[in-house]
């Protein structure tokens, strides 16, 4: 049993993969998208690459039942506004800000992504972090990171309202998979985001 920073405990299922490059092992088969960057982001900060973290949604606490003393349970909560994206923290001294989706079909529809939060990735750009979605196709076992540049753009223009996975691989970048880190998005921005001169 593995323990990690955010008290999660690895379920007693999970098998580690001895070989980092096995190309038998993809870290989306069997996982979900949310979990690998867990894992991956425990890995970076572990390591004192970077401190990235999934960002909590603000939630109203309404209602509390309480079995126990020890035991209190949420039984009613709201949310008190809108959350912005996913993740967000600093890697090589820049602000990073990102949005993970999953989809099982071949585009991402852009009802899975709300207008505050297209606003939110455009701040974050204009105000010079870098700002991305992570897309993960995920009965092709495929994650992508692609710029919010060109996401934003396609989203405010397209009367098509998706993205297609053809214009996802053309647009953005294949993310490695392994097994420490399991999605290592990282090696993404120092290849695109950190050229010697940018």
């Amino acid at each position: 049993m593995v323990n990690y920073p955010n008290k999660k405990k690895m379920p007693s299922s999970f098998t580690a993969h001895p070989v980092e490059g096995n190309k038998h092992y993809t870290a989306l088969r069997g996982m979900n998208l949310e979990e690998d960057l867990n894992l991956s982001n425990s890995y970076y900060l572990e390591s004192d690459i970077a401190v990235i973290y999934k960002k909590p949604t603000p939630i109203q606490v309404v209602k509390v039942d309480y079995p126990k003393r020890s035991a209190a349970r949420i039984v009613e909560a709201y949310y008190r506004k809108p959350s912005t994206t996913d993740y967000n923290g600093l890697y090589r001294g820049r602000y990073i800000d990102f949005e993970a989706k999953e989809t099982k079909v071949n585009y991402f529809p852009f009802k899975n992504i709300s207008d505050h939060q297209i606003k939110h990735l455009e701040r974050v750009k204009r105000h010079g972090g870098i700002a991305f979605l992570i897309i993960a196709f995920t009965t092709r076992n495929e994650a992508y990171l692609i710029d919010a540049s060109y996401v934003c753009e396609l989203y405010r223009t397209s009367s098509h309202r998706q993205i297609t996975y053809d214009q996802v691989k053309q647009h953005g970048y294949p993310i490695p998979q392994g097994y420490q880190p399991r999605l290592d998005y990282l090696k993404i921005l120092d290849e695109y985001y950190f050229k010697e001169g940018s």
